[in-house]
């Protein structure tokens, strides 16, 4: 490890202990930007680096609310606002037991590079709770969501920090948390995005990191002169971004032959089109059901448990060119890598937020595969999270071609934004380099020009 990362990592993991996920995220970046430090010593006596490393602020509060049968579990929530150097705080909201400091921080910390690279005004956050939607009734979401706006409503605001969906986190979170915004600020204005199409929501947002990811593999493919077109491709998940990366690789002629949920996963060799793909959507999004029915309705698919013990992820054993791990960080381990690398695939596009681990990173880059990391490859959503704050300030509402077009030119311009700059400091082809030097780079000269703030 180079010294400066060196000293940087052990301060990081002193200041912040039992917070793996957000090391992980810090010395990635650090690791690509050491080039950058060296060539522009302007940014590293200024110390740039590590004042986006720590938090601009971080809000922890409670979160009470009342069950079903009259009890009342008390949840904690969560808004980690990074860096607001090129525009207000933009980032989800996550519902989901396994939240805490670290994970925000660190999904944080990527939303600053990732927001850069759009090339849209946003800063970097990130916020949830460790409440668990999953199984709750309606009525249980909506007053969770209306405990949690109480508190949330005071740190945000549409020029100040925007927040939007992630995990556990849909259409229905959404609703329950603007309308207690809007009850209590009494006023109806862009605080938050993913909202529904009849109330300031913007077409193609929930579409849109599915189909950012396969953009951006497409603009990654282009570079070796091929295409979608026929390509077998291993997709994780089964939620919001897996159903619509699925989509958009069916419709451009790949066929994706797995899904999965945290129960285990599916193979379908004959591929999900869109007729089984309009089934998991209804499985998945109206009756909340798990992926192991799948096998029960198409007989040609096979259902594999999850083993938790496991050290592997048997969805990567199976023979494909693609991969898109869509459901959550750290699922494709060393091991996983070996079996994609085995099975013949050359192409992985991070649809979740660091679905492989630093030494799966590294095996892909080593081993010169098209490797699309994460905050390049899934910025489609935030994309239009930033688009739908464009149209809220006009009042107006884009076609779905419009919307869909613009989509496309953002990926396109982030691909030639991270190839470029992984060029420019001689580490070509490297797209993790590429994409953490393209995004530092815009943050750090804002920083320069506002002074120490």
């Amino acid at each position: 490890m180079n010294p400066y990362v060196s000293s940087l990592m052990s301060d990081v993991q002193a200041k912040n202990p039992a917070q793996p996920e957000f090391h992980q995220a810090v010395e990635e970046v650090a690791e690509s930007l050491v080039v950058v430090l060296d060539k522009h010593p302007e940014y590293r006596s200024a110390k740039i680096l590590e004042r986006i490393i720590e938090p601009e602020r971080v809000v922890m509060f409670r979160v009470p609310w009342m069950d079903d049968q009259g009890e009342v579990p008390i949840t904690r929530g969560f808004r980690i606002e990074v860096n607001s150097a090129i525009g207000p705080y933009k980032g989800g909201l996550r519902f989901h037991p396994s939240v805490n400091l670290g994970i925000l921080k660190f999904l944080a910390f990527e939303q600053v590079f990732k927001n850069s690279l759009t090339t849209l005004p946003m800063g970097g956050g990130k916020g949830g709770s460790d409440f668990d939607p999953k199984g709750k009734s309606d009525l249980e979401v909506m007053r969770f969501c209306q405990s949690f706006m109480s508190e949330l409503f005071r740190h945000i605001g549409p020029n100040t920090d925007i927040p939007a969906g992630d995990i556990g986190v849909g259409g229905r979170e959404i609703g329950f948390l603007f309308g207690q915004y809007k009850r209590i600020a009494n006023e109806f204005t862009g605080v938050l995005t993913g909202k529904g199409i009849h109330w300031g929501g913007s077409l193609i947002r929930p579409e849109a990191t599915g189909y950012g990811a396969v953009y951006f593999a497409a603009n990654m493919l282009e570079t070796r002169g091929e295409t979608l077109e026929g390509k077998s491709c291993l997709v994780s998940g089964a939620g919001n971004v897996a159903q619509f990366a699925t989509e958009k690789l069916t419709e451009l002629g790949a066929k994706v032959v797995t899904l999965s949920d945290s129960s285990g996963h599916i193979y379908d060799p004959e591929g999900i089109n869109a007729e089984k793909l309009a089934w998991v959507q209804a499985l998945k999004n109206k009756r909340r059901g798990r992926i192991k029915e799948y096998a029960a309705e198409f007989p040609g698919a096979t259902y594999t448990e999850a083993d938790p013990g496991a050290d592997h992820n048997p969805l990567w054993a199976h023979k494909a060119e693609c991969a898109f791990p869509c459901a959550t960080q750290n699922e494709i381990n060393v091991k996983d890598a070996d079996n994609l690398l085995a099975g013949g695939v050359y192409l992985v596009t991070e649809g979740a937020n660091m679905p492989s681990s630093a030494q799966a990173v590294e095996h892909f880059i080593d081993k010169n595969i098209l490797f699309g990391p994460g905050k390049a490859a899934n910025a489609g959503g935030v994309a239009v999270s930033g688009l739908e704050m464009a149209q809220n300030s006009m009042r107006y509402n884009w076609t779905r071609e419009e919307v869909d077009t613009r989509l496309k030119m953002i990926m396109k311009d982030i691909h030639t934004a991270t190839v470029g700059a992984a060029d420019r400091f001689g580490t070509p082809n490297n797209y993790v380099n590429g994409a953490n030097i393209a995004g530092f780079l815009k943050v750090a000269d804002a920083m320069l020009d506002q002074g120490v703030v």
